[in-house]
This record gives structure tokens, C-alpha cells and sequence, in this order.
């Protein structure tokens, strides 16, 4: 036997390989840990946090969410050049956490399932015309899913229809109610217990169909009856979706658009676009259509005289690339949603409200800053 081929062959080097310093592998870990957080909340789930109280009282202000982007598959990123964990600006400098000089297109990566009715979901604010962000990064909003793509929405007196059934009401949906009372007033310990609350800028005090029922039972309490919005008057104070367009100007189709007569409480009926489904473009449609058409869906869209250009074609039909929805706060009369700006594309949806792993009630006294009930609390 050759010991000296076998000893060349299986003796160990001596690498004499380097130690990392402290630093360095302080360094190391920081790197790997922003790498793998980022991945998470890219791909897996992401932490947010309820600062209005649009979804009242299923979702309340100061609720710590964790949502999934696995349920309708992760959107990967459209805006790739990014800080860490900023999501358009930045913290103290206000300035800008994102690149927009590369963008991507709209992939999104297979899910557990798609976008349901009833399901409360985070999506990026579709109606930003001033901030002119990128789709992801535009703001982070909340609400329950009404309509799916191809449904008819409707709203009368309050309730939600779809495709003409009445929708299933949230047991944390509020409305406002008027009501007043006669000899004894009512004690205030009764409206906090009933969770009954007068929000900022509103003259009617909002509760839930539960409340309500426990506050109308009482004998001192007269006349209780909601608000609703009378039916074919609408608010001119807070017009709903859609407005007279601004985009297109010397065209007869927007400058004397149709006039719809919704309001907030009855509103519609209205065809949620979805993938393949093409439409017939009028007077009546044009309106209802045509930000779908040249902003989410990047159509040159044109009107001359009474004629529809798309992409410098004469034409009379459009046939939409996206699914779209229809969503809508739980708080019926202190939310900013599809009523008031219309529909959200799929791409704009970021995931599923998963639960509840936090609560923090800054008006409440230090020792009760923690809401406990709702620590870990499942979202419906």
C-alpha cells in the first residue's frame, strides 16, 4: 500500500480560516433577519393596525391584526427598491421609503382560495388621484367584502343586496339612530355598557342592531328609528361613487353626466366587472366604468363628441382584464368605501384579516389600556 499517496489523500488540512469578529456577525444576523422578515410579511403574513373606526364595533380602533397573504396567494412586489419595513414613507424624514423608477407588473402567487363575500380584507386604497403612488404603495385599507366580481350590489334603506338577496349583516355592523327622552334622562352608564358612540363630526349616535333593540325597549326612550338616507335624493354634501368625471374634459358623456339619484342607504343596482365580462359603454355605463377602464386597467381612453376611443379604436364595448369588488365598513355611516370611490381590482388586494393579537384603547385609564377580550381574538 502507498502510505504516502493515502496519507496525501485523507490527512485534514490545516485552513487556518479567519475568525469573524463581533461586529461582523452582528452584521450577519442583522442582515439575515431583515432578509427573512421581509420575505415573511412579503409572502406569509404582516402585522397592521385599525386607526379609524370604519369597521366598528367588529373591528375597533387600536386592533393589532395579523393578515395572511397566503389565503388569496401573495401579490409579489410591484415597487421592488424599497426600505425595510417602511411601507411609502419614512419615519421622521416624511420623504419617500420607495424607488419608482422600476416597476413591476401585477403577479400574484396560487392561494388558498379567492376573495369571498363576507370576508374582511386589506387593500391598497384605489382611489389615490393625489399622491400618484404605486399600487402597493398607496394606502393600507380595511373592510368587508359585499360584492365578488360579476355580482349585482345594491343597497336599500340600509341592507345590502346581492344578485337581489339580502346580504348577511355583521353582528358588529353599526348605524346611527335618532331617539329622545322623556322624564328621567338616560343614565350614561347605559350607553357605554350598550357600547352606543357619537363620533367626531356626526350629530346621531352610532350602535349595533343588538343595542339598538336593548335601547328601544327602555320607557323613557321615544321616537328611535335609524337614519336612512330617503331614496332618490342624493347627498350633495358627500356625493357617492360615481362623480362627474374630471379625467376626460370636452366630451358630452362627462360633462353632462347621468344623473343616478343614489345616496349612501339606497344605492344602485351596480355590476361588479369581472374577468371576460365585457360591457356595453353608454351614457349610463360610461361613468360607472371609465376609471376601471383607463386607470386600473392602463387603456388610452378617449371621447370625441359622442364616440369611445380605447387605445385609438372606435368602439362601443369594453371587455375587462381584472375581477374587481365591492367593499364596504362595517360602520355604515362613518366609512369611506366603495359606495364613495367605486371598485377594487384584484391587484390592489394585499390579504385576509386574520385575528385580533393586540388591542389598545387610548382613551381608557392606564390600568385598562389592553382591551383582554380581544387578545387573540378570530376576525369574521
Amino acid at each position: 500500500m502507498n502510505w504516502k499517496f493515502w496519507n496525501k489523500k485523507n490527512t485534514p488540512k490545516n485552513t487556518n480560516k479567519k475568525k469573524k469578529s463581533a461586529t461582523r456577525e452582528w452584521v450577519d444576523a442583522i442582515v439575515f433577519a431583515v432578509i427573512a422578515a421581509t420575505l415573511i410579511r412579503t409572502f406569509f403574513i404582516e402585522a397592521y393596525v385599525i386607526p379609524t373606526p370604519s369597521m366598528e364595533r367588529s373591528l375597533l380602533v387600536g386592533d393589532f391584526l395579523f393578515v395572511s397573504k397566503v389565503n388569496y396567494g401573495a401579490r409579489t412586489p410591484m415597487t421592488p427598491i424599497a426600505f425595510p419595513f417602511a411601507h411609502h414613507t419614512m419615519p421622521l424624514t416624511g420623504t419617500k421609503a420607495y424607488w419608482d423608477g422600476w416597476e413591476l407588473s401585477y403577479h400574484r402567487l396560487p392561494g388558498f382560495s379567492s376573495v369571498k363575500r363576507g370576508d374582511v380584507v386589506v387593500f391598497n386604497y384605489p382611489a389615490d388621484t393625489i399622491n400618484n403612488r404605486p399600487v402597493d404603495k398607496r394606502e393600507n385599507y380595511i373592510k368587508r367584502c359585499q360584492g365578488i366580481s360579476g355580482d349585482t350590489v345594491s343597497v336599500v334603506d340600509g341592507q345590502v343586496y346581492v344578485n337581489r338577496k339580502a346580504a348577511p349583516n355583521p353582528p358588529g355592523e353599526q348605524m346611527e339612530y335618532t331617539y329622545h327622552t322623556v322624564g328621567e334622562d338616560l343614565n350614561p352608564q347605559i350607553e357605554d355598557d350598550l357600547q352606543i358612540t357619537l363620533y367626531e363630526g356626526h350629530s346621531a349616535k352610532a350602535m349595533t342592531q343588538a343595542s339598538a333593540n336593548v335601547l328601544k325597549s327602555y320607557s323613557n326612550v321615544k321616537d328611535f328609528a335609524p337614519i336612512i338616507a330617503k331614496k332618490g335624493i342624493p347627498d350633495l354634501q358627500y356625493p357617492v361613487f360615481p362623480k362627474s368625471s374630471t379625467s376626460i374634459i370636452d366630451v358630452k358623456l362627462t360633462q353632462n353626466p347621468p344623473e343616478y339619484h343614489w345616496n349612501a342607504d339606497n344605492y344602485g343596482p351596480i355590476i361588479i366587472p369581472k374577468k371576460g365580462w365585457t360591457v356595453k359603454l353608454d351614457s349610463m355605463t360610461f361613468p360607472i366604468y371609465e376609471r376601471a377602464i383607463k386607470v386600473y386597467e392602463n387603456n388610452k381612453l378617449e371621447v370625441k363628441g359622442t364616440d369611445i376611443y380605447i387605445n385609438g379604436v372606435k368602439t362601443d364595448s369594453y371587455t375587462f382584464k381584472m375581477n374587481y369588488y365591492w367593499m364596504m365598513g362595517d360602520n355604515r355611516h362613518d366609512s369611506e368605501d366603495s359606495r364613495y370611490w367605486g371598485f377594487v381590482p384584484e391587484d390592489h388586494i394585499v390579504g385576509k384579516a386574520l385575528f385580533v393579537w393586540m388591542s389598545w384603547d387610548d382613551n381608557a385609564s392606564f390600568f385598562h389600556k389592553i382591551r383582554w377580550s380581544r387578545l387573540f381574538m378570530g376576525i369574521h
